[in-house]
């Protein structure tokens, strides 16, 4: 129960102190975090709305395989990261591996299936007569498209949250394919089992109170705008 204790007492400390090297790990987790999300947002909604609108043989299969790749394990995506980007590997020339950059790949890699998956989901739930009508009212395909999502926002909305929290949260690709370098690749969650296997556990229960406090103000800001855009 001390360990706890001190663990808040650090917390607060860390924040309202503004420890330079917290803000520069807490910044780093917001950077890599959010550019993978953006990513997998791109990847994901489009390929997912695209598997959802297209009839085409094999799509059952295909569907099974995004929803597979939604567990799909962090540390089995950090090592095909670390062997792809490895110096003898088919990207070693691009000198990418343990940087911020190769932790990006690999968290787009984690988020896309998820959100892909959710958003196959949420347009297949649309009436398939839906889109007939829209056509027929003289939209073109692309405004047929923004229509459907329109009409699909609530649960892709739910697919950003689950994207952010699936690779914020991440910590074993992070680790292999970004080398937890101060200042440099070391994020929160990095940082967490770093200070946990040292011992000080005060500073690790610190950082991960930090690391749930982003996490519930980024999701509070979204779950506000999802619920602001419920239908009466």
């Amino acid at each position: 129960m001390d360990i706890i204790v001190e663990g808040l007492l650090k917390a607060f400390q860390l924040i309202f102190s503004l420890d330079r090297e917290v803000l520069t790990i807490a910044v780093l987790s917001l950077q890599v975090s959010g550019l993978a999300t953006m990513i997998s947002l791109f990847l994901g909604i489009s390929c997912g709305t695209a598997v959802a609108l297209t009839e085409f043989p094999g799509r059952n299969l295909v569907v099974s395989i995004i929803n597979a790749g939604m567990a799909l394990p962090p540390v089995v995506v950090g090592l095909f990261v670390t062997v792809f980007l490895w110096r003898n590997g088919p990207f070693g020339f691009l000198q990418l591996l343990y940087t911020p950059t190769a932790m990006v790949i690999a968290q787009a890699i984690i988020a896309t299936p998820i959100v892909m998956g959710i958003t196959v989901a949420a347009m297949q739930s649309l009436p398939k007569k839906l889109r007939l009508q829209i056509l027929a009212l003289g939209a073109t395909r692309l405004q047929m498209l923004w229509i459907l999502m329109r009409e699909a926002r609530l649960p892709l909305l739910a697919a950003v949250m689950a994207g952010f929290g699936g690779v914020i949260s991440e910590v074993g690709a992070s680790i292999m394919v970004g080398g937890n370098v101060l200042g440099y690749s070391r994020v929160l969650t990095t940082a967490t089992v770093m200070e946990t296997g040292r011992g000080n556990f005060d500073v690790a229960i610190a950082l991960s109170i930090i690391l749930l406090l982003f996490v519930f103000i980024i999701n509070l800001i979204l779950t506000l705008i999802q619920q602001r855009e419920r239908p009466r």
